[in-house]
């Protein structure tokens, strides 16, 4: 899988964590950044990695700040977005179930580096149950559609 991964400089640490993580599971890794500890916006990265899962560019995101909420409301204003935050696994794989979430975000200073792994884990593991679900998040794609 190609996944793309953004970060803000509270992240970088734990985000080269992850990089190596997910690619000796044999994942591709896209880095858009930010490459260092100096101070950044965590909006840039958020845009840039939900502009690639929406283009194709790659088949998911993964986004990382302090808290990982700032980083998903950015990627979630732009169209097609679903990113969801999580502290923990089981969070993760339902939002993969039942909503077809395709950035995943946490937050550095929320979770150790053990736990952001079992997060992903849960959230690449899990797949889409569509059924039940799909009329729901077909109803926030309509509500989407109506904001543009």
């Amino acid at each position: 899988m190609k996944i793309g991964i953004g970060n803000d400089h509270v992240a970088y640490t734990l985000k080269l964590e992850i990089v190596e993580y997910l690619q000796k599971l044999g994942h591709e890794v896209v880095d858009f950044g930010h490459h260092n500890e100096a101070r950044t916006d965590y909006p840039v990265y958020g845009k840039a990695v939900a502009q690639a899962v929406v283009s194709g560019k790659v088949d998911c995101g993964i986004l990382i700040c302090g808290t990982g909420v700032g980083i998903s409301l950015a990627a979630n204003k732009v169209k097609g977005i679903r990113a969801v935050v999580c502290s923990e696994p089981y969070t993760a794989m339902l939002s993969k179930q039942h909503n077809d979430t395709n950035i995943l975000a946490f937050g550095a200073r929320v979770v150790g580096s053990e736990l952001a792994k079992m997060i992903i884990d849960s959230w690449l593991g899990a797949r889409y149950e569509a059924d039940r679900h799909a009329r729901r998040v077909e109803m926030i794609r309509a509500i989407e559609e109506r904001q543009q």
